[in-house]
């Protein structure tokens, strides 16, 4: 069996989601590396079919500008009041399609355009689907007064955190990466964690949690429906 690179199976997932994508809708766009390669199977299938969207909404200023260089419109999220797809990576996803995104920082405006789609389609690797989440640092958005305030209260939780060097979100706050966690009831765990004061997002999506996961596996791309 022919071993595939990580770049390969990001190329897999990417083009398949084409699959879920509406003729002639606008389409949620998320941001990281796999996502980048479902821009670009969106653009080659844009030469062929120019009507194939009718347009974009992204949730970073990265996925952005790599749309509009392919000549994609891409609206603002206030824009529109629904989309038919939403498609994301994700840093890790469980068995019930439950996440932790926020590796690339951009996790609120990720649940943003999220929240506007009927349909969550997650793209990952094969390495990204797990038992119980919290192997990947959780990445927390935090207002950069209430930092240090959040740290402490993870580490009463039992989990070791620390504010992201160099990294200012889109939105001009921090992140703060906890590690050491198990988290065994995502949805409740969301909802406690997005009250305290200073939280914008917490990186857990369980409200807006995957309808289909698309997985690069070796043998191909593996389907997980929840």
């Amino acid at each position: 069996m022919t071993t595939m690179t990580q770049d390969e199976l990001k190329t897999l997932v990417g083009r398949a989601a084409l699959d879920y994508v509406p003729q002639g809708a606008i389409v949620g766009v998320g941001t990281g590396s796999t996502v980048d390669k479902f821009i670009d199977a969106l653009g080659e299938a844009l030469k062929s079919d120019p009507g194939r969207i009718s347009g974009a909404v992204s949730s970073s200023v990265r996925s952005t500008e790599r749309l509009t260089a392919l000549g994609i419109k891409v609206q603002p999220s206030e824009s529109v009041t629904s989309l038919g797809v939403y498609i994301d990576g994700a840093d890790e996803i469980d068995h019930a399609g439950f996440m932790i995104k926020g590796g690339g920082a951009a996790l609120t405006r990720e649940k943003i355009v999220a929240d506007l789609a009927e349909k969550f389609v997650c793209i990952a690797d094969e390495s990204k689907l797990v038992l119980v989440l919290g192997k990947f640092p959780l990445p927390v958005e935090v207002i950069p007064m209430a930092a240090a305030q959040v740290i402490r209260g993870f580490e009463k939780l039992g989990g070791q955190a620390k504010v992201r060097e160099g990294v200012t979100t889109d939105n001009g706050n921090v992140i703060v990466d906890v590690s050491g966690l198990n988290i065994e009831s995502p949805a409740r765990f969301e909802a406690d964690i997005n009250q305290w004061p200073g939280v914008v997002t917490v990186g857990v999506f369980a409200r807006n949690k995957a309808s289909v996961c698309l997985l690069g596996t070796p043998e191909g791309v593996k389907t997980l429906a929840f």
